[in-house]
């Protein structure tokens, strides 16, 4: 089969087009004829840092996490699929775990689900690890209806989903972003913006919550934001973060009283560590986008299986609004 391969990590690390062994289907596994697949930050990270971070596959290497297409074949003990259908999961780029830069992938059958009914292939392949981190953080905090919840970075991968679903669970949803298209978008999915470049936190506090904070922060920026984090709590609330790998002073947290939740989906992925969780959370998630409660923003380049390169660029520019998808 036709793969791109990073033979080397690094700033300059390139991928190459490769003819590799088609992969053969295994117990509690199923073959999947990949149709699309995304980038995320993650991948990007891999590319550069390699054995930098504890979660890099040995080169030559796929990379790629995140995936949508069609079931070819079905190992053995696999009761939930059949050839032919259509999904889409989370399921390799990893460790030991060859990535979806490729035309097939062979996936544990509990990271993986039916692809909602009314999306593209293009739109389910940018969902999976994003939607998976957003409903986790969201689940952890403890979201309920009517509460008021702030998302930093709401025009981001994970950000954009989050909105959508702090929304289908009925909360009121405030979301930041630094530029006009990324305000608009915010709207546009039915949040209320704000400003960070031109509102302090205390001011957009004062203004949405009357000084008392927000039940809960989805931090999707993280790292030093999470000051700003804990400054828009309300007194034992709720903050989920994706990005806490920094030294913090949590001094504030303290007397607030905050509870600080950590989300680092790929931990089933890693450690084969109840994979099936998120097997369970790809079908609700499935179930909330064919009720309408969710649509993942494509950003409006896109890229062919040769083209992972210019694909890795796009997301890296920061220009690009919504997920960066490759048409495998």
């Amino acid at each position: 089969m036709q793969a791109m391969l990073i033979g080397d990590y690094g700033e300059n690390a390139v991928f190459e087009a490769a003819e590799v062994e088609k992969p053969e289907v295994k117990a509690g596994h199923v073959l999947v004829k990949i149709a699309a697949s995304s980038v995320n930050t993650v991948d990007t990270m891999i590319r550069k840092m390699g054995e930098e971070l504890p979660l890099a596959p040995q080169t030559p290497a796929i990379l790629g996490m995140d995936f949508a297409g069609t079931v070819e074949a079905v190992g053995d003990g696999v009761q939930d699929y059949s050839i032919g259908d259509e999904v889409y999961g989370c399921a390799g780029g990893l460790a030991d775990l060859p990535g979806t830069l490729a035309e097939y992938i062979v996936a544990d059958s509990n990271l993986m689900a039916h692809k909602p009914k009314q999306l593209s292939m293009q739109e389910a392949a940018a969902l999976p690890l994003v939607a998976i981190t957003a409903y986790e953080g969201l689940m952890r905090a403890g979201i309920k209806n009517g509460q008021k919840v702030l998302v930093h970075g709401g025009s981001g991968g994970v950000g954009h989903v989050a909105i959508q679903l702090a929304k289908h669970f009925g909360a009121q949803v405030f979301s930041t972003g630094g530029g006009e298209k990324q305000l608009a978008l915010i709207e546009k999915l039915g949040a209320t913006s704000i400003n960070y470049k031109t509102e302090s936190v205390e001011q957009y506090v004062d203004k949405h919550t009357a000084g008392a904070g927000f039940d809960i922060v989805f931090d999707s920026v993280g790292g030093a934001n999470l000051t700003n984090s804990f400054t828009a709590a309300a007194l034992n609330g709720q903050i989920a973060t994706t990005v806490s790998m920094c030294e913090l002073d949590l001094t504030p947290a303290h007397f607030k009283g905050l509870s600080l939740h950590v989300v680092f989906m790929l931990i089933p992925m890693l450690h084969n560590f109840k994979r099936e969780q998120h097997a369970e959370i790809l079908r609700n998630l499935a179930q909330i986008s064919e009720s309408g409660g969710l649509t993942p923003v494509l950003d409006e380049q896109r890229f062919s299986l040769a083209e992972a390169g210019q694909a890795h660029a796009r997301l890296e520019s920061g220009q690009g609004m919504g997920k960066v998808v490759i048409e495998n």
